[in-house]
């Protein structure tokens, strides 16, 4: 099986600013793969370097088997875009943005086939400036569609939708990979990745952090389980106690409850010192450490391999707003 998305050495530089910093990324064909990273770190850079919407800097990206500024037209011929920040036409109704979709690939869908898969059928004919933030999501993942692209690149596809709809989302994502469609989406909804995503990439400050799944991620942070403790009453000088145990990364409290990280160490131990110390253990619980804690992990530790370098909010040009966006 090849690579779907292959980007090597891959550089970006707005005047003094790096966007990118030597970007190597590999997403294998079929996958249902994440793009994580705080605001700035280079996701949306390197989705527009993709789609040949930036220029490279230096390095090179190949999207299905072709270079993605040379072949750029036969690219968009098999991908699915959802940008971020979309504009929609207000004066044209949701069936007009698909068909223009579908008249733009040369393709036979049916649109209001589209918009039913979407949710968002009964306002097939109603004009998109009438549309709530959701339902504009909803009407430009339907143009995405269009074509049973190969390739899907999702920016944020969650932005604007409400719990039933990032349900919906996912459903639609998983039904395109069963498909035998590559997903690539970048998000900050953290559950949203949990839930769908084989494998995902940090990035942070212009470079990628790591790559891998999410059982890898907390294998790799080391991060093991988080145990709560509720007590009475946190004695004074316990938590220093509790941090020099083996195994234990992290300890805070909170009002009456411990919050303890820990790697392979006993969590006897732990209720064993709180308990020395006075406290009565009212009740514990134990949980895997969640992707959010993970993210932070690898977005605010120091890369020790990285080198500061300057950085800050792409570059971007807003979108033509009376012509509807396909695949740009």
């Amino acid at each position: 099986m090849g690579s779907a998305i292959e980007v090597t050495g891959l550089t970006k530089h707005f005047g003094e600013v790096v966007a990118l910093d030597g970007v190597d990324l590999a997403v294998e064909e079929g996958e249902i793969f994440g793009f994580l990273g705080p605001n700035g770190a280079g996701k949306s850079t390197t989705i527009d370097t993709l789609l040949d919407f930036v220029r490279p800097t230096a390095g090179s990206a190949r999207v299905l088997g072709m270079d993605a500024q040379t072949e750029s037209l036969a690219i968009r011929r098999r991908v699915g875009v959802l940008p971020d920040a979309y504009r929609v036409y207000d004066r044209l109704t949701g069936r007009q943005h698909v068909q223009f979709a579908i008249d733009s690939k040369d393709t036979d869908d049916d649109p209001l086939a589209l918009l039913e898969r979407v949710g968002i059928a009964e306002a097939a004919d109603r004009k998109a400036g009438g549309y709530s933030k959701g339902m504009r999501q909803r009407l430009v993942l339907a143009m995405a569609l269009v074509g049973d692209p190969d390739l899907l690149i999702l920016d944020e596809p969650s932005t604007g939708l409400d719990p039933n709809g990032a349900r919906e989302m996912r459903r639609l994502i998983r039904e395109e990979a069963d498909r035998g469609a590559t997903v690539f989406f970048s998000s900050h909804i953290l559950e949203q990745v949990e839930a769908v995503c084989d494998r995902v990439a940090i990035l942070n400050e212009g470079r990628i952090v790591t790559v891998d799944t999410i059982d890898g991620l907390r294998d790799t942070a080391g991060s093991g389980t988080q145990l709560s403790i509720r007590v009475d009453e946190v004695p004074e000088g316990v938590v220093p106690s509790i941090e020099v145990l083996d195994g234990v990364r992290s300890v805070t409290a909170s009002g009456t409850t411990v919050t303890v990280r820990v790697d392979d160490g006993s969590k006897t131990a732990i209720l064993d010192v709180l308990e020395s110390a006075g406290a009565e253990v009212l009740d514990f619980s134990t949980a895997e450490t969640s992707l959010e804690e993970l993210f932070a992990q690898f977005t605010t530790e120091p890369d020790p391999s990285a080198t500061a370098t300057p950085n800050g909010e792409r570059a971007h040009a807003d979108a033509d707003a009376d012509t509807p966006e396909v695949a740009r």
